[in-house]
């Protein structure tokens, strides 16, 4: 065999691995949405569940999820960027940069319902914050924050030193230099990394399903240490719990097709930051 016809073999063999990937994709989504579409209204976004969970709607598990980003973000992307900024700009010790990747990417190996474990632990247990807003907001930062250290440390890697060195020789500071040409060029890759990790953290079932979801509220929480509904445990209880899971079948469909539009949605957003951020800053 020639080195032209091994070529597109080996191209062939690329193209069927990612049609492979591309129809199992398209096949779950036709799924989802010819199974949910006629469930989503705005009775079922906007109701409490009824009759035990086979009637009504969702809307204490789609706050419950809002609310839970919103820990996610307000504790993990503080705590993430700055330990990237750190570890990029101001760590000359070549060793512990080395031995602070290779832990940051371990931990983002660890299966998430270790994370609950810990957050059990931690958070519910040691801290007594109870089976709260709380414990499964920070449990689940937890486990998100190395995504966005993985994803801000590359983004502000990626900026050239000219840019640094620039900026120093007109005489700006070091902070000066990563707050205002830094991290505007590395913003894109960073705010991408962010979404992505919220994308996945509205998804986890197992961390929350420890820490703080609960599978039936009357009521919206009123308090961080409150107990919450949320859109994938909701989604795990109906299909694996639920006394006529026949019945609840349509609200499983629903749950699934808003659980995927809230993901997609943030995919969406990162998408369209990044070519904003692109188009603003290029060198």
């Amino acid at each position: 065999m020639n080195r032209r016809t091994k070529e597109k073999t080996y191209f062939l063999f690329f193209r069927f691995c990612g049609a492979i990937v591309v129809l199992a994709l398209l096949v779950l989504l036709t799924y989802i949405i010819l199974g949910g579409i006629r469930s989503v209204n705005i009775d079922f976004i906007t109701q409490f569940p009824k009759q035990g969970m086979s009637e009504g709607g969702i809307l204490p598990a789609i706050v419950g999820t809002f609310y839970l980003c919103t820990i996610v973000l307000a504790f993990s992307v503080p705590v993430g960027v700055l330990s990237a900024i750190y570890l990029v700009e101001y760590e000359k010790n070549s060793t512990v940069k080395k031995i602070w990747r290779i832990v940051v990417h371990n931990l983002a190996g660890v299966p998430s319902i270790v994370y609950g474990l810990l957050g059990l632990g931690l958070f519910v247990m040691a801290l007594d914050f109870g089976f709260s807003l709380i414990a499964a907001g920070l449990t689940v930062g937890l486990l998100v924050l190395p995504i966005i250290i993985a994803a801000a440390r590359e983004a502000i890697l990626a900026v050239p030193e000219s840019v640094r060195e620039a900026s120093l020789a007109l005489g700006a500071t070091k902070w000066q230099t990563i707050r205002h040409h830094v991290l505007p060029y590395a913003m894109s890759g960073i705010l991408t990394g962010i979404i992505l990790s919220l994308s996945r953290a509205a998804g986890e079932t197992a961390p929350i399903l420890m820490t703080g979801a609960a599978y039936f509220m009357r009521s919206l929480p009123d308090s961080i240490f409150s107990q919450f509904m949320a859109l994938p445990f909701h989604l795990y209880a109906m299909a694996t719990q639920s006394s006529d899971l026949i019945a609840t079948r349509p609200i499983q469909y629903g749950t699934a097709l808003v659980l995927l539009m809230l993901v997609i949605g943030m995919n969406l957003i990162a998408i369209l930051l990044r070519k904003k951020y692109r188009q603003k800053y290029r060198w």
